[in-house]
């Protein structure tokens, strides 16, 4: 099962409804004793531990230790390149979620990443999307960040990485949303909307919910921002930046695009 995607059968099914509903320690234990001996577990046990810390703004010591050992493993350069990937990402969330200042540390990790890499290689969508999140959410670069997402959605869609779209859909819409383009914005929430719904990837649906309010009309915004907010509820308060958002959202939104400056701590990720 790759970072932003999904395999049938055996242990990675297993993986994936536990990450899907948020339960990513449960799913670390899982993979421990075989990350112990195989080098690729031990850096998806890495990655699903920094997707923790994304979501609940915590467990920083567990997402870094697992990192470590994964580093400390791989072995060729494109798991190198996947380490870095990863070295890189939990920076940036670092970085964005207030913990500390490590931009410099995720920029360097990506630049690592992009040098060894080759240009088609399968991870290259990926660290293209993760450029796109330091672009528009640590350097304030909307064009670098445009530039970037759009490689990593052509590169999720050549490769079927429909999870990875999902994502790259919701950064797209949201660059439009900045723009003043609600038609784009609202066709890309949308689009996002749809393959979490069918992946199945819970935990991620009700920020897309969210995003979606945003550029929908009054009735409709608050219909969907009371789905959001359910689901959070029923995920125990994940993702933690969203239930903080929506619990400050008056009962009665104002129409889209009105005066309020955007929050871009919903659009980490």
């Amino acid at each position: 099962m790759s970072v932003h995607g999904t395999a049938p059968g055996g242990m990675a099914d297993v993986v994936w409804r536990l990450r899907s509903r948020g339960c990513w320690q449960d799913a670390a234990d899982l993979l421990r004793p075989q990350a112990g001996r195989d080098p690729a577990a031990a850096l998806q046990r890495a990655e699903l531990l920094i997707e923790q810390c994304l979501f609940t703004a915590d467990h920083w010591e567990r997402a870094e230790d697992a990192l470590r050992q994964a580093e400390a493993s791989v072995a060729g350069i494109e798991a190198r390149a996947s380490a870095s990937c990863a070295r890189g990402f939990l920076a940036y969330v670092a970085s964005v979620l207030g913990r500390r200042d490590r931009l410099d540390e995720a920029q360097a990790a990506l630049g690592r990443t992009s040098a060894l890499l080759a240009p088609r290689a399968a991870g290259r969508p990926l660290l293209d999307f993760r450029r796109g999140l330091v672009a528009e959410n640590l350097l304030h670069d909307p064009a670098a960040a445009h530039s970037a997402y759009a490689r990593a959605h052509e590169g999720a869609r050549e490769r079927g990485d429909e999870l990875l779209r999902s994502s790259t859909w919701r950064h797209l819409a949201g660059l439009a949303q900045a723009a003043g383009d609600r038609e784009r914005a609202q066709a890309g929430f949308a689009a996002s909307l749809r393959l979490r719904e069918e992946l199945g990837f819970t935990v991620g649906v009700a920020p897309a919910l969210a995003s979606l309010a945003e550029v929908s009309e009054p009735a409709e915004a608050e219909r969907l921002r009371a789905e959001a907010a359910r689901l959070v509820q029923a995920l125990g308060g994940v993702p933690v930046w969203l239930a903080r958002r929506l619990a400050q959202v008056p009962a009665q939104p104002g129409p889209p695009g009105g005066g309020a400056p955007r929050d871009l701590r919903h659009d980490i990720s």
